[in-house]
């Protein structure tokens, strides 16, 4: 464990010099969020935003840092879980911040934001984010930063969807009734579900990562 952990801090560190990027890529949700007067929307687009920096790493990793991940005293599988962590944890801290200030900055605007939609933005958030990343992360792992950087795109294409359909669901919808009954048991499942295509994805990685040389 203690590996993987010192491998997300190595990602981290490696993120640095993009610290301004990625803090703006959260921050500009929040104008999207104004201007459509929706969380869900909001968050879906700063989950997909935050989702495009995964490659991000791989690209620091592959032009400089190669050599030095090669000699380094940890395993494969623990290089993978420690990235996925990396991942995860930016993922976890973009949705957090888009949960709180989105709502605050809503309700400045007029808008009422009521539990049951804060929810279900986390639900959509949550869901979407490892949807992009379980396919993204072993797309990079396979066929590295450059020839994989179609993997980036994935995000957009999955918002596009989100963004386009969400308003023709009709207010009947099962799907909406049954968030707005269960909620928390609905994010208990999604919790579940992402814990699951998240075990697959890093399998896949782990394997591709077995087979490669560095």
């Amino acid at each position: 464990m203690s590996n993987i952990l010192k491998a997300t801090r190595l990602d981290f560190s490696l993120v640095k010099p993009y610290v301004k990027v990625i803090g703006f890529t959260m921050l500009l949700p929040i104008a999207f969020a104004a201007i459509n007067r929706s969380i869900l929307t909001g968050v879906s687009f700063a989950m997909c935003f935050i989702a495009m920096t995964t490659g991000y790493t791989f690209s620091v990793t592959e032009n400089s840092m190669e050599r030095l991940y090669g000699i380094l005293p940890v395993k494969k599988s623990e290089m993978v879980m420690g990235r996925y962590l990396f991942v995860i944890v930016l993922g976890v801290i973009a949705l957090v911040v888009s949960l709180i200030t989105q709502p605050i900055v809503l309700r400045a605007l007029g808008e009422t934001v009521e539990p049951f939609g804060i929810i279900s933005a986390a639900i959509g958030g949550l869901f979407l984010f490892a949807l992009y990343t379980v396919f993204q992360i072993p797309g990079y792992y396979k066929f590295g930063s450059i020839k994989g950087r179609v993997f980036m795109y994935i995000p957009v294409a999955g918002f596009l969807v989100t963004l386009f359909l969400l308003p023709k669901l009709p207010a009947d919808n099962p799907i909406i009734n049954a968030i707005a009954s269960s909620p928390v048991l609905l994010l208990i499942l999604a919790i579940a579900l992402v814990v699951v295509m998240y075990a697959v994805s890093i399998w896949f990685s782990v394997q591709i990562m077995k087979n490669k040389e560095m």
